[in-house]
């Protein structure tokens, strides 16, 4: 694609708001070198690609701001395949967005959330799918997650796409082929072909949508909801996950009155953990808010812990939890199994059949490798090698794609002639450009890539 900003130089903070060592001013555009220069104390509009030049950064009246170094990259050399210089100045927020103020001066505007990656896409440096994984990138809150989010931008999941899009323009070379050279009689021999070709790349693109679920919780955590009465040792267990005293854990009922999250990584796994507050009958006006968001939150998990302290009889504040576990993906944990046993495993399995119970100390350790198997196993086996499908925009294109397949095999069936076929692949082809960015709107640009950061 070619350049679609030529009169427009943007720039920003590009590393995050706070003290740091080092704080980097972004600048990308036809005149980002010559905006760089008037704030920079050393020439740089005759800098080669790649230069690194320590100098400083001074106001229009000549007012020393920073020690900074400029790194100049030159078209189509960058990230944005525009002319770039990063001011790499001390991280202070003042000195940053004092440097960022001269920027704005000197002839450059502010740019919107993500705009440097839209460049990047829109000039063809990367594809949509390519774009979208520079956010995971940025997000990822596992090294696996990381993994998955790099091969993305790589092009793992944008080359697959590219075969079976490559594999349905053949289907259509041949099937014009056909109507170009009507005399040599092909259709069976052809269609036949086609027929096979569209059941392989439906396969494909079937495989791509399983692994949907996966890539969600890789990108956003499964949202597993830590329930029980008070004092069951829910705080305990989100302290065990979290491997940090995160939550505050007592012997007075009611400690937690607000549900509490935090990501953890459970064999690569970004979980995103719920502590909620007791469910039990209380007449505390904030406890009761605290009780009603613990049970939204159990009927929206994706996972639910439920505990249930064996050193206690099972009492009607367990029946609450016993209901809320209805037709529910839950995990039993029985715990405070170091001290005497009055609920059993059996007592549980009498309430909910089906369920598997895990016996556990949190305060002993016992049992806990066999929850972390447990979590694991709910997950199940996850390639992060794999093309991922990232979000329900993408799933959506998939699913629209293999439907305009499968209208393309009825049409080679119903006999009605090899140009029908021709339509329903160039409408597969369609919603793969979409996928990919060739062929997108700017409503759906602008939504994907106002999630960015300013400086990405």
């Amino acid at each position: 694609m070619s350049n679609f900003f030529d009169g427009e130089t943007i720039s920003a903070t590009a590393t995050a708001v706070g003290a740091a060592g080092v704080g980097i001013v972004r600048i990308s555009g036809v005149d980002a070198i010559n905006i760089a220069e008037k704030i920079f104390d050393k020439p740089l509009t005759q800098a080669e690609h790649g230069k690194i030049i320590f100098g400083h950064v001074k106001n229009f009246s000549g007012v020393l701001v920073d020690e900074a170094i400029a790194l100049v990259m030159r078209a189509p050399k960058s990230y944005t395949r525009e002319n770039v210089v990063e001011l790499q100045c001390h991280g202070g927020s003042v000195v940053l967005r004092e440097v960022l103020k001269l920027t704005f001066k000197a002839g450059a505007r502010p740019a919107q959330r993500g705009e440097f990656t839209k460049r990047a896409f829109l000039n063809g440096r990367i594809d949509l799918t390519q774009a979208q994984a520079v956010l995971d990138v940025i997000q990822a809150k596992t090294s696996a997650a990381l993994t998955v989010a790099q091969n993305q931008l790589a092009g793992r999941t944008s080359e697959t796409i590219r075969e079976i899009r490559r594999a349905i323009l053949n289907s259509v070379a041949h099937i014009e082929a056909t109507i170009d050279f009507p005399e040599d009689d092909l259709d069976g021999v052809i269609l036949s072909e086609v027929d096979k070709n569209i059941a392989a790349q439906i396969e494909r693109l079937n495989t791509l949508l399983k692994n949907q679920s996966a890539g969600k919780i890789l990108r956003e955590g499964l949202e597993t909801a830590i329930i029980g009465k008070p004092n069951v040792g829910k705080s305990s267990l989100l302290n065990f996950f979290a491997k940090t005293e995160r939550a505050i854990v007592t012997d007075i009922p009611g400690t937690t009155r607000d549900s509490i999250e935090e990501f953890v990584n459970v064999g690569g796994i970004p979980l995103k953990i719920i502590d909620t507050a007791g469910i039990r009958n209380s007449g505390d006006a904030v406890e009761k808010i605290g009780i009603a968001r613990a049970k939204n939150c159990a009927q929206r998990a994706e996972l639910i812990l439920a505990l249930f302290d064996s050193s206690r009889p099972l009492d009607d504040e367990d029946e609450e939890i016993f209901k809320l576990l209805h037709d529910r993906d839950a995990l039993i944990l029985l715990t405070k199994i170091d001290l005497p046993q009055i609920t059993t495993a059996e007592d549980i399995a009498k309430k909910i059949p089906a369920a598997q119970v895990i016996e556990l100390s949190l305060k002993s350790g016992a049992g806990t490798d066999k929850l972390l198997t447990a979590v694991g196993e709910h997950v199940g086996t996850i390639d992060f090698e794999m093309s991922f499908v990232r979000d329900e925009r993408e799933a959506d294109l998939l699913r629209r794609t293999v439907n305009h397949l499968r209208e393309a095999q009825a049409t080679i069936n119903s006999n009605v002639g090899v140009d029908f076929v021709s339509i329903d692949l160039d409408a597969a082809l369609e919603c793969l450009s979409e996928l990919t960015g060739e062929s997108v709107s700017e409503d759906v640009l602008n939504e994907i890539f106002s999630k960015f950061c300013i400086g990405k």
